[in-house]
């Protein structure tokens, strides 16, 4: 892939995840998009469906994970560090839904800045915020 066809496909990519944040209200069911822009410290938990959020937060979670993916692809085109990125999200997500829901089952004020940030591991590409530099200067070090 040239150079150019490769910033083009990146700059695709990463606009996919930026209109998934920008239209997040509009596609994803979450209570909590809400809750969280008002003074959350001070207030009760929302009233929310629970499968419903769950299935909401997963389907978010699996469309930043595809579409991280493809970048983490597109610009190593290495498929081990895909297929290594592909376990460290699959874990991430099972240990990230699990505190998820405790939060979401026992909400308690105190948590509530522990569970925003959980929340916004599974909601937003956090991960491939942490992972293109990391196989990037893994990458580096090994050359």
């Amino acid at each position: 892939m040239a150079k150019q066809s490769k910033y083009i496909v990146l700059f695709f990519l990463f606009g996919l995840l930026v209109l998934i944040r920008l239209f997040e209200n509009e596609i994803f069911y979450d209570p909590y998009l809400q809750f969280f822009n008002n003074d959350y410290l001070y207030i009760d938990s929302p009233r929310f469906e629970l499968l419903k959020l769950t299935a909401s937060t997963s389907i978010r979670f699996l469309l930043n994970t595809l579409i991280s993916l493809a970048i983490l692809y597109v610009f190593f085109k290495d498929k081990s560090i895909v297929k290594f990125a592909s376990i460290i999200y699959v874990l991430s997500y099972f240990i990230l839904l699990l505190l998820f829901l405790y939060f979401v089952i026992n909400p308690k004020q105190e948590d509530y800045l522990v569970f925003f940030n959980i929340r916004r591991f599974l909601i937003q590409p956090i991960l491939l915020l942490l992972l293109l530099p990391a196989f990037y200067y893994q990458r580096k070090g090994a050359k």
